[in-house]
């Protein structure tokens, strides 16, 4: 479940990010666009507190190792550059990163 998680809390950080950055900023489009990115990155702050996990450090680093990889997703997706295989390569490096992060055993 804590990855389902980790999928939705990127993809709306992503949308977020994306609808100030590209939409407001860069392509100069009305300020309405501010509020859906404010009420995405606000769910994607809502979803990272529902993960299982004692420590916040612990959760935003797994976190980053997910995010990495639906970045170049959104990347694909939506902006239509396909991510090459140092991307790919890359990305899986950071999901088995995050995975050590999550399953390892903990002492306590």
């Amino acid at each position: 479940m804590t990855y389902l998680i980790y999928i939705v809390a990127a993809l709306a950080e992503i949308a977020g990010c994306f609808s100030i950055w590209a939409a407001w900023w860069r392509l100069e489009k009305s300020p309405l666009w501010l509020a859906p990115g404010l009420v995405s990155l606000a769910l994607f702050g809502f979803l990272l507190a529902l993960v299982a996990i004692s420590a916040a450090g612990r959760a935003y680093a797994a976190y980053g190792g997910i995010y990495i990889a639906a970045s170049l997703g959104w990347l694909w997706l939506v902006e239509g550059v396909r991510p090459d295989r140092w991307d790919l390569a890359g990305s899986a490096l950071c999901i088995v990163g995050a995975s050590v992060i999550l399953l390892a055993p903990r002492g306590g």
